[in-house]
């Protein structure tokens, strides 16, 4: 298993090009937000803003729009029960993001089911929380797209089968070869298994084990993987590293990390790793 490290940040997080605009970066529609959850995905669609897509949609409870138009004015809000419009918004995305408060009564079942219907080959889709346990409990068939599920233990044991003492390398792996997608296992030392390899993040803290901190990291990979889509897993690898290193620097001052902090640090930090890898960084939030 390889440790993750700095470098990826480096490797991924590039200048941007002088004749960008918003269409350059990619767009991002996540779906998510029942009337009880709807924190969830506005938590989820700020680390996307944050992380710099071009373009982020948010199709949700309509309950959730006021709260979502306050919170967050930069991205875009469509009703998740409207199917044609769901369908249209995932067609036109770079990246999807489904599952963050989605819930898993009938109607969520039935937007999960519309989302999977009109994904395609060539976009990423980024399945998380709710989502995986409505796979599992379903028995819903993988759709044909670059699928990152980002479960928790439990959440990795529903869809997999393996117990979560149990969740070897191993075992993982092979579950992930069969899946062939690629798997962001939170845990104390997160695990990133792809079609290559094994990552194990090194860094992290307990002030991380807050509500929202895997919605926020479901928003980043999602944000990540439609601005540096070109850098296919290396994104996904980026955004895991970012969400703990951002995390890790908070929690010097604080006894908990709120998720939306790590959103809100991320242009900062960001920045610094544009930068050559030798220079100091240690103050990127100051």
């Amino acid at each position: 298993m390889k440790k993750l490290t700095e470098q990826i940040l480096h490797e991924v997080i590039q200048p941007r090009p002088a004749n960008s605009f918003k269409g350059t970066f990619g767009k991002v529609t996540l779906v998510g937000g029942n009337r009880n959850f709807g924190g969830a995905i506005i938590m989820a669609s700020t680390a996307a803003v944050c992380a710099g897509a071009g373009l982020v949609t948010t199709c949700t409870d309509s309950s959730n729009s006021g709260a979502l138009h306050a919170q967050l004015p930069e991205a875009m809000f469509a009703d998740f029960t409207a199917d044609q419009q769901v369908a249209d918004l995932v067609k036109a995305a770079t990246t999807v993001v489904v599952g963050p408060g989605l819930g898993d009564d009938a109607t969520s079942l039935h937007i999960l089911q519309n989302v999977f219907a009109n994904v395609s080959p060539q976009q990423n889709l980024v399945i998380d929380g709710s989502a995986i346990t409505l796979m599992a409990r379903e028995k819903l068939s993988q759709p044909a797209a670059n699928v990152i599920y980002t479960p928790h233990e439990m959440e990795w044991q529903r869809l997999s089968g393996i117990k979560i003492g149990e969740q070897t390398e191993d075992k993982n792996r092979t579950v992930r070869d069969q899946l062939n997608a690629t798997v962001v296992l939170k845990k104390h030392h997160t695990e990133i298994y792809t079609a290559d390899d094994v990552y194990q993040l090194p860094i992290g803290t307990p002030a991380q084990a807050v509500g929202g901190m895997g919605d926020t990291l479901a928003g980043m990979v999602g944000g990540f993987t439609a601005e540096f889509n070109q850098q296919g897993t290396k994104a996904v690898l980026a955004a895991v590293y970012a969400h703990s290193a951002i995390a890790d620097k908070i929690a010097e001052d604080q006894y908990i990390v709120l998720p939306h902090q790590i959103s809100r640090a991320l242009p900062s930090f960001m920045k610094k790793m544009e930068a050559a890898p030798q220079e100091h960084h240690i103050g990127f939030l100051n």
